[in-house]
């Protein structure tokens, strides 16, 4: 019998809002968010360094304390939000999310070097294996586990990243950027799960590999997951197997661009179509050049506003698709869809309209940096939570690496695809230059 073939959900235990962890992570960013834009000015530490000898200077009291400071204040603000859930675990939590800030710290300490820099190595990957060591080298108690909020932490993350999602800047320079971008999402995405399926991957673990091969990565993946209310372990999997085939791509890809003798256009076209972070992208085309990180930056913006139409769509297709399966399952109706549908999308989608449209330009450039330094730090902490919770061998056993093998399928089919598409939107064959 294929694993394809659904399996009947349980009863949905409908939580209400203040159980939510969606719309917890909406109310987390908000008052950051609105902090930050109203002044809010919070000490950043000063992480850039070269060599042994400038340790001293990342790790001094002035550091320290803006570390301690900023951290201090999130990791409460979460156990505010969290209460309701946490009750007894409080203090637990606590102690435990000093741990994964400390660390979330830490990972970014060794990105900011100078050497790592110029490889293009980001904190996330830093962040996760930080966790991964702790995971298989140190106890892991469970007053630390109770502070693993992978998703709640990623989630304010991705309201926080609406800021810089911009529909005018997009619009003005990015046609080109989203048509490729509507071109590539429903082919790459298909291609994915089909071959997922021949594969005899399950259609649960098919549609979250789909979503980040075919639009940005992780944050695709928790969109997708939270859309069909997905299992949490398989979302751990395809968060790792992002980030790993993240740093190899993120490297080589710059090297077939000199290879072949692409343009900057269509160099940065085509990376930041087929890289799956933000910072990837910035890593892979600062190596080619300015008019390459211009462009990678105007379709990774193109691809990352798509975030919530693809959760509405995955939502409705798997209710439908339940109803198929299973007679018995609910009725597909609007407050089915709604109950599925990923709440903190809409969080991201009110930031991006509110910056987009509300705002002045010169609040919006004031606040980029800031919202930027609280968002990695979410980020950071998320990956170390993932790398806390995953351990190796229960991946390599998890499906057998059929999972892996069609992720790694689908992103060979997503770079021939994009790297078509950018020559001819962005190689002045569609679009000749004026």
């Amino acid at each position: 019998m294929s694993d394809s073939t659904p399996t009947p959900n349980p009863a949905s235990t409908r939580l209400s809002w203040w159980q939510n962890e969606d719309w917890l992570a909406v109310i987390a960013a908000a008052p950051l968010i609105a902090a930050v834009v109203y002044g809010w000015k919070f000490k950043l530490p000063s992480l850039t360094w070269t060599s042994a000898a400038d340790i001293s200077q990342v790790f001094s009291s002035e550091n320290l304390l803006a570390m301690g400071g900023t951290s201090g204040l999130l990791i409460l603000l979460a156990g505010v939000i969290l209460f309701a859930s946490l009750g007894k675990r409080m203090i637990a939590f606590l102690g435990g999310a000093c741990v994964v800030f400390a660390l979330a710290w830490l990972a970014q300490t060794m990105a900011a070097n100078a050497q790592v820099k110029a490889l293009g190595l980001e904190y996330v990957v830093f962040a996760l294996g930080l966790g991964l060591l702790w995971s298989h080298l140190l106890p892991t108690p469970g007053w630390l586990m109770s502070a693993v909020r992978t998703e709640f932490f990623i989630k304010i993350g991705i309201v926080i990243l609406g800021a810089n999602i911009l529909f005018p800047e997009l619009m003005k320079a990015g046609l080109p950027g989203l048509i490729q971008a509507a071109l590539v999402i429903p082919v790459i995405w298909h291609i994915t799960f089909r071959l997922a399926r021949w594969l005899k991957v399950d259609d649960e673990f098919g549609v979250m590999l789909s979503t980040a091969v075919s639009i940005c990565g992780v944050s695709a993946a928790i969109a997708a997951c939270g859309a069909i209310q997905g299992d949490k372990k398989k979302l751990s999997y395809v968060t790792s197997v992002v980030l790993l085939c993240a740093v190899p791509m993120m490297i080589l890809m710059p090297w077939l661009v000199k290879w072949m003798g692409l343009n900057e256009a269509v160099a940065g076209a085509w990376l930041g179509g087929t890289l799956d972070t933000s910072g990837s992208v910035l890593a892979a085309t600062e190596m080619v050049g300015e008019i390459a990180s211009k462009t990678g930056a105007v379709v990774k913006l193109s691809q990352n506003v798509l975030i919530g139409v693809a959760a509405f769509f995955i939502s409705i297709w798997w209710t439908l698709r339940e109803r198929d399966s299973n007679p018995n399952a609910p009725r597909p109706s609007a407050g089915i869809i709604w109950e599925r549908f990923p709440k903190f999308v809409i969080g991201f989608i009110a930031t991006s309209l509110v910056f987009s449209f509300l705002l002045t330009p010169e609040t919006v450039k004031a606040v980029e940096k800031p919202l930027k330094s609280l968002r990695e730090i979410w980020f950071a902490a998320a990956f170390v939570c993932i790398g806390l919770e995953t351990r190796l061998s229960d991946l390599f056993k998890l499906g057998g690496g059929r999972p892996a093998l069609a992720f790694l399928g689908g992103q060979f089919v997503n770079i021939l695809w994009t790297l078509l598409l950018a020559w001819l939107l962005f190689g002045n064959i569609l679009f000749p230059a004026k």
